[in-house]
């Protein structure tokens, strides 16, 4: 027959995308999951993830992403091993931030709860509680946006995660207490923000560890 005279075409191996072809959507995930990884290792200030992931966002091509994670260690995501201690949800784009705002109020968010991966939180003339210390985290990196302006922002965190900030005191107060957790696996929690005559703190709660999730969420999904 005329099929069996046509010769079969051989299955190029799948590889890396050309330079030159258009990015996708997941093309940019991808390197946006890489950096955001490189921030929670302390290889990336919080400047530099937030200039490199604006540029992905802006990226065109697959060659324009490329360079943006040269100098990371890009593949060691693949070598982990698949169990994590932590009960971290899938990888993949953060969902919409959460928004806590306390205008001549006031806004707590504690208990069990389940972390999203970006927070806001705005204090006017009011003040706002985020205790952490019984939380589940979906994912390895939590940022919190936070702004206070004549007003407080106080954030509380387990003694073993590790905990990073970038913000500025205006006639008021700035104060992240640095955290290393000796676990590579640990939850992060990065507090960006600023203060105009008001305070924003974050600060480990003495006694407080965050244990086995795996175990905590099986326990609180049984009852």
């Amino acid at each position: 027959m005329d099929l069996e005279k046509q010769p079969q075409q051989p299955v190029a191996p799948a590889g890396p995308a050309p330079a030159g072809i258009r990015a996708s959507d997941a093309d940019r995930d991808r390197i946006a999951d890489i950096l955001r990884e490189a921030m929670a290792e302390g290889r990336l200030t919080v400047e530099e993830h937030a200039e490199r992931v604006d540029l992905v966002y802006r990226a065109k091509t697959v060659g324009e992403l490329e360079p943006l994670v040269q100098d990371l260690p890009a593949g060691r995501a693949a070598g982990r091993p698949a169990a994590s201690p932590y009960a971290y949800g899938p990888e993949g784009p953060s969902g919409p931030a959460e928004n806590l705002v306390a205008v001549f109020s006031s806004s707590t968010r504690k208990g069990r709860w389940r972390v999203g991966g970006r927070t806001n939180a705005f204090s006017l003339f009011g003040s706002i509680e985020i205790d952490l210390t019984e939380a589940l985290f979906g994912q390895r990196l939590t940022v919190i946006n936070a702004t206070s302006i004549f007003g407080s922002v106080e954030i509380r965190v387990p003694e073993n995660i590790s905990l990073r900030g970038s913000g500025t005191g205006v006639f008021g107060n700035f104060e992240v207490d640095t955290l290393e957790s000796t676990d590579p696996e640990a939850p992060v929690v990065v507090v960006n923000g600023y203060s105009v005559f008001g305070n924003v703190e974050a600060k480990p709660k003495r006694g407080k560890l965050i244990a086995n999730l795996h175990d905590q969420l099986r326990k609180h999904l049984g009852h």
